[in-house]
């Protein structure tokens, strides 16, 4: 579609695909601005007619289920259609979209309809007392894994240095309702997902980085050159720096590829030592030779490794790019400093649980694909793995061969723990594995318990699944806690026989 600019939304007739968080905010403020709003959806559960009522309310009109000539209303494009706004995982091949193809209407996504409305927020807030200002830049951040935790280092960086900013886009409160609220701010963090980006066409940040690139959704995508080419939309029309991994040459790939804005930069980050343009860790230090005078000798310390919480390398590569991001930004070095010391991680993201008999729980149930699992894993030695789950069609081989001398044991539960089983039988066959065939919920606490009969003092019992969850539970956020609550019962067991 292009860079495009909608004079008016008065009248203009949107179809707004999905009711869910990003849905229900993109059709309300869609209709707050004149248009006529239809939201389709498959779904026809009770949650559904409840948000639909809601909407209906407000004067929205709501499709849902199955339609009266037999078709589902998800799947068929609402007559005199001129937009359809989609919700993030629909699917490009979605019958809706092809529908959308064939009447020459366009399909976009909530970050595009964001994109769009940051005149009219600054608009509104300018009729309710404030400044007229150009609209606050966007500092955007993608990659498959680590984009929660580094958007979040990077507002907390942002607020340490005094400016008004949020954490949004693809977690938190909708991007829509961000650029369209009462607060002002002075930048945004924005996290990007893939799907999100493959509908923003418009879309040019102020700095923008890709944090890696590995295997995944690739049957929304349909392949990994098209998962990666999304991916690397978030670079288009940056106007000061393009945020790179040096470790992941593919990241800087798409940083050549890019059409950017004359002067725009390509800033490395490396657990290195940094060449110039780059961020990067000298003797525990990290250190800036991008933003600073004569940076082909010059350097400037930020803070220590140590102020990074935790400072596994993958945290500390976060950490490095959130920096980038911040000082290509003017962020002054102190408040990288401080910024990282204040931040703290979410829950189930390499977080510690306790010790138990000198053995420490981690829990890294976030870790739903091999990279994820394969950066968590290098962070401890030796390791007790917990691992399995519904594998997505990954494969577990380079996985395993790169873990397989951390490994003091592994414990499989989930519904394709047979594919790790053969991965650690090829690769890693002295490793001591405990098969549990079982996918209910108090697997979980057999897991545990063999997994520290497997550890020896000193050693890490880490949930890293490589593996989505819905197979036992509602999401990863319940295997989490499920190990948790485990590894809860295994202390208050321990200390009752010894007491």
């Amino acid at each position: 579609m292009g860079s495009r600019q909608v004079t008016s939304w008065q009248d203009k007739n949107i179809t707004v695909a999905g009711l869910g968080v990003s849905g229900i905010s993109a059709a309300r403020a869609l209709a707050g601005l004149g248009a006529v709003v239809t939201v389709v959806d498959n779904g026809d559960g009770d949650a559904h007619r409840a948000r639909a009522a809601e909407l209906a309310a407000e004067g929205i009109t709501v499709r849902l289920g199955r339609l009266a000539d037999g078709g589902h209303a998800g799947e068929v494009l609402p007559g005199g259609t001129e937009l359809v706004v989609t919700s993030p995982g629909w699917k490009p091949d979605s019958p809706l979209f092809e529908a959308a193809a064939k009447a020459g209407v366009d399909v976009v996504g909530d970050v595009e309809i964001a994109w769009l409305l940051r005149e009219v927020g600054q608009e509104r807030r300018a009729a309710a007392g404030e400044p007229l200002r150009a609209p606050a830049p966007w500092l955007a951040i993608t990659g498959t894994n680590g984009k929660t935790t580094t958007t979040q280092m990077l507002a907390s960086i942002l607020k340490a240095a005094g400016l008004r900013t949020a954490a949004v886009g693809n977690i938190g409160t909708p991007i829509i309702d961000v650029v369209l609220g009462e607060q002002e701010y002075d930048v945004l963090a924005v996290e990007l997902s893939s799907y999100q980006l493959h509908w923003a066409p418009s879309l040019r940040v102020h700095s923008a980085a890709v944090l890696n690139l590995a295997p995944d959704h690739l049957d929304w995508h349909g392949s990994m050159q098209a998962y990666a080419a999304d991916k690397g939309r978030i670079y288009e029309g940056n106007t000061v720096a393009c945020v790179y991994n040096v470790a992941d040459p593919a990241t800087e790939e798409l940083v050549v590829e890019a059409d950017v804005e004359e002067g725009c930069r390509a800033i490395g980050f490396t657990l290195g030592a940094p060449g110039p343009s780059m961020l990067g860790v000298v003797d525990g230090i990290l250190v800036d030779r991008a933003f600073v005078e004569n940076r082909r000798k010059n350097a400037q310390e930020l803070a220590e490794v140590t102020d990074v919480n935790p400072p596994a390398p993958h945290n500390i590569a976060n950490a490095l790019a959130a920096a980038a991001l911040a000082r290509a930004f003017g962020v002054e070095p102190r408040a990288v400093r401080d910024g990282l010391r204040d931040f703290r991680p979410d829950a189930h993201r390499v977080a510690y649980v306790d010790e138990v008999d000198s053995v420490t729980y981690i829990d890294d149930s976030k870790a739903t694909n091999t990279h994820a699992a394969e950066a968590s894993l290098a962070a401890f030695e030796p390791v007790v793995w917990i691992a399995g789950g519904l594998a997505k069609g990954a494969t577990f081989d380079e996985l395993v061969q790169n873990a397989a001398k951390r490994l003091r044991g592994a414990v499989l539960i989930g519904a394709d723990r047979a594919l790790i089983a053969e991965a650690l039988a090829r690769h890693a066959p002295e490793v001591p594995v405990v098969d549990l065939d079982r996918t209910d919920t108090g697997a979980m606490l057999a897991a545990v318990r063999e997994a520290a009969a497997l550890a020896e003092p000193g050693d890490t019992v880490l949930l890293a699944p490589a593996c989505a969850s819905m197979d036992m539970f509602a999401n990863y956020n319940k295997r989490g806690d499920a190990f948790a609550d485990a590894v809860r019962e295994l202390a208050a067991e321990n200390a009752a026989d010894t007491a």
